[in-house]
């Protein structure tokens, strides 16, 4: 069973780490995509992923399930920029823990990796509409900063209305004309 999971675990952060490349390169964040993930090598994720892994979802969840906590999620979440969770911080007004607003380039690689962890657990029956339905099942109860929420479902509704290869047309535009604007604006400076 060890054996199996490893190379179970294996197989799926390695096969997610290329579909997010994949994507990543569609929308014109290859470095986002060249160091998507890699914190899942290090011991203190690689080693629950295989101890909890059943391939049809998460092992984070089923260590969740049994603990009441995720140890390889917090490690991962507190070292992944595209995952925002990591956007939180005390704030100065309320002195509460609160959402902060994500960076686009960010953004754009966790719609990557969302669209590509919906193909790698749904694998055949995956369609466009997948990772939509998986954030909407959760809005109401995610602690997400409100314009970097409706960036990213904004991103998901065209995915599941308009397709990958417009969506990711959509994405690498943006990228550029955000690049052109702090050009323009450091020449400025």
């Amino acid at each position: 069973m060890i054996i199996r999971n490893f190379f179970g675990h294996l197989k799926t952060v390695v096969s997610h780490r290329h579909q997010v490349l994949r994507h990543c390169i569609k929308a014109g964040i290859i470095w986002r995509g060249l160091t998507h993930d890699l914190s899942k090598f290090s011991p203190s994720e690689f080693i629950p992923g295989v101890k909890y892994f059943q391939g049809s979802r998460s092992p984070n969840e089923m260590e969740r399930e049994t603990l009441g906590y995720s140890k390889a999620w917090m490690h991962h979440k507190g070292r992944n920029r595209h995952h925002f969770e990591y956007w939180t911080d005390y704030s100065p007004v309320t002195k509460k823990l609160e959402p902060v607003r994500m960076p686009d380039v960010f953004i754009y690689e966790m719609f990557c990796d969302r669209v590509a962890a919906s193909k790698i657990y749904n694998k055949s029956s995956y369609s466009d509409v997948m990772p939509l339905e998986y954030f909407l099942k959760a809005k109401g109860r995610r602690i997400i900063e409100q314009e970097t929420s409706d960036k990213l479902e904004m991103l998901l509704r065209m995915l599941a209305e308009k397709g990958e290869e417009e969506t990711f047309r959509y994405i690498k535009n943006e990228r550029r004309k955000s690049k052109n604007n702090s050009e323009i604006f450091s020449k400025n400076a």
